[in-house]
């Protein structure tokens, strides 16, 4: 049986396939019962699409598999912390859990800035699971972002 780290190094994994892309590197992994149904990581610039997050692209692929759009019975794993568009589809999609590395201080939808995953006013509450392999995944992330700031513009 994969552990929460198992999980999180693929979603690392995707994170990289968005470096290489010159994305910002955040990885998604949806699992269904023990079983990966979507892998994915950002691709705003390769789509010219805001909302082409890693999250969002997941959800659509493990949608598709399901052939629902209820994600039931599901795990999303994400690099990082949702920001409130990602938060908002989980609701929507109904993902009982979610799992994530670095916090997002920013932007973060799962308690950081906000939290819209356990918000009560909404139809739906998701367990989150803060701070897995969190050293790895922040570490990415501000790597990107330190290099992105030093260049020449």
């Amino acid at each position: 049986m994969m552990r929460h780290e198992d999980y999180m190094k693929i979603a690392l994994r995707e994170a990289h396939k968005a470096l290489e892309g010159e994305e910002v590197p955040v990885g998604a992994v949806i699992v269904h019962e023990g079983q990966i149904i979507a892998k994915a990581h950002n691709q705003r610039e390769l789509l010219r699409d805001p909302t082409a997050h890693a999250e969002m692209i997941a959800i659509t692929q493990a949608a598709s598999h399901l052939q629902s759009w209820r994600l039931e019975n599901t795990v999303l794993y994400v690099t990082v912390e949702p920001c409130p568009m990602c938060a908002g589809a989980i609701v929507l999609a109904r993902i009982p859990q979610v799992v994530f590395g670095a916090w997002d201080a920013k932007a973060g939808a799962a308690g950081s800035l906000m939290n819209i995953l356990q918000d009560a006013r909404l139809n739906h509450r998701v367990n989150i699971v803060s701070g897995v392999l969190e050293r790895e995944c922040g570490e990415i992330l501000r790597d990107f972002f330190a290099r992105l700031r030093g260049r020449d513009y």
